[in-house]
């Protein structure tokens, strides 16, 4: 976590000057998230014993698993609505997808968003179990009971309108119901994908 956050405070906090009081959130501690690092060559053999240490994290991504605040939070945050959209299909989101600068151009975003989709699909059972323990939460909070339905591998991303192709390069569509919306003063759009969940 802390080597992500070293990522995503340079990308999102010191360049795209986003509060640093938005980058970490409620998602962070029920999310997964990847962390690439750069090694030095004389590391990067099989037999070489390199240790965090040693490494330098260069790129991040976060996945986000359901429940997720209904979208109408973002678009129009003075209303209220309940804290969770429990009647959508359920989805997972990628998020804090970051490279830093003097990696970027090598396709690691790219990779990133690969890794993390290849792992959400034969992981199923784990996202749901994450789905169910948010229920179970919400239900002894008193916001009553909901209903669970499994995870069948719907995905969405809320790209940056900079980054909006190469999500269409890796398959997500622009959901033009999501609209444009503004986040930490940069412009957003929704786009979604559907895995084979294995």
């Amino acid at each position: 976590f802390n080597d992500a956050m070293h990522v995503r405070t340079r990308v999102f906090i010191d360049e795209q000057h986003c509060s640093p009081e938005g980058e970490i959130d409620s998602d962070d501690p029920r999310s997964w998230q990847w962390v690439m690092y750069d090694s030095p060559a004389s590391e990067s053999t099989p037999t070489s014993s390199s240790t965090s240490s040693s490494r330098t994290p260069i790129a991040v991504i976060r996945l986000v698993p359901p429940p997720h605040p209904p979208h109408a939070l973002l678009t129009h945050p003075t209303s209220s609505p309940p804290p969770y959209d429990w009647i959508h299909e359920p989805y997972i989101k990628l998020t804090r997808v970051a490279v830093l600068p003097s990696h970027r151009g090598l396709g690691l975003g790219r990779r990133l968003v690969e890794t993390a989709l290849t792992w959400a699909a034969a992981h199923a059972g784990e996202i749901d179990g994450a789905v169910g323990r948010v229920a179970q939460e919400s239900k002894s909070q008193g916001e009553g009971e909901v209903e669970v339905r499994p995870w069948r591998g719907l995905v969405l991303v809320h790209a940056q309108v900079d980054v909006e192709r190469m999500y269409e390069g890796l398959g997500f569509v622009r959901d033009e119901e999501l609209g444009r919306w503004e986040e930490e003063g940069i412009m957003h759009v929704g786009m979604f994908r559907r895995v084979e969940v294995l």
